[in-house]
């Protein structure tokens, strides 16, 4: 074998091989991988943040409709309105007017 002070002659050219002979990474090179940091960071960022909001988000409340409805339906069956008053009052919810129902008295 022809070593000379202890390396193999394949030393220097692996070396080479494994640094590109010397060469210093291209500016492009260097943004690539700036530019893949950034878009693995955000895209982690958004998922915690889009799991943490998806998991403490609320379900949506009942309309106001709906809970109306719901009282309604109990006064019917506490026999505290007739069949007639119930109608009238369903009606008024369905429209979605705000009006006052009769014999309540007017806010103003």
């Amino acid at each position: 074998m022809n070593e000379v002070a202890g390396k193999a002659p394949w030393s220097e050219g692996v070396i080479g091989m494994m640094f590109w002979y010397g060469a210093h990474w291209a500016f492009w090179q260097v943004f690539l991988m700036w530019a893949g940091m950034l878009v693995f960071w955000g895209l982690l960022i958004w998922a915690v943040y889009a799991l943490v909001t998806n998991s403490t988000r609320r379900p949506p409340r009942d309309e106001d409709g709906d809970e109306a409805r719901r009282i309604l339906d109990q006064r019917l069956a506490r026999g505290e309105i007739d069949a007639e008053e119930y109608r009238r009052l369903r009606d008024l919810i369905a429209s979605g007017d705000r009006q006052a129902p009769a014999g309540t008295g007017s806010p103003r």
